[in-house]
């Protein structure tokens, strides 16, 4: 897809917003909004040759490393074959290596190399651009109040009742 195909293809997602369905419900702005900045950190990561979905995994292990898979999978909220395949791939790429703890043979611990741990000084400023473009023209009480309003959303649809049901 062509620059212009790509710009075309983002204005007209804006304009649907305004214009056609600005009343649309929160949950389908809220999901639009959060697959721009996913777009857009993919397309910089992607200038680096990290997988958007190693980008998860990696800022999981950069506020703590030496996880279990399963920790690892409920942190990123996936299904842990989805983190198995990541960790494989990861682990080719020199970002991560896997292995047992001294005292826990059962577990496999998955672990930042030292290249894992380099990549956050490059790849952390392009999530930051990405943050930085998005409140671009907002006020930091109005970003303030956005982060309020989404943490709020947040704990309602965490505590949803109709969930409960799920769990039994």
């Amino acid at each position: 897809m062509t620059s212009k195909a790509q710009f075309n293809e983002r204005f007209e997602l804006l304009k649907h917003w305004q214009e056609d369905v600005p009343q649309d419900r929160l949950a389908h702005l809220v999901r639009d909004t959060a697959r721009a900045y996913s777009r857009s950190l993919q397309v910089r990561l992607s200038r680096q040759n990290v997988a958007f979905g190693h980008w998860t995994f990696l800022r999981i292990l950069w506020q703590k490393d030496g996880l279990t898979q399963r920790e690892l999978s409920l942190r990123a909220g996936v299904m842990e074959p989805t983190t198995y395949t990541a960790i494989q791939a990861m682990q080719a790429l020199g970002y991560i290596e896997v292995r047992h703890l001294l005292d826990n043979k059962k577990n496999k611990h998955v672990f930042l190399t030292p290249f894992g741990q380099e990549l956050r000084k490059v790849l952390v400023p392009l999530a930051q651009e990405t943050n930085r473009i998005s409140v671009k023209g907002l006020s930091a009480q109005e970003v303030k109040d956005a982060r309020k309003v989404l943490l709020h959303l947040l704990h309602n649809l965490v505590h949803d009742p109709g969930l409960e049901e799920d769990a039994q």
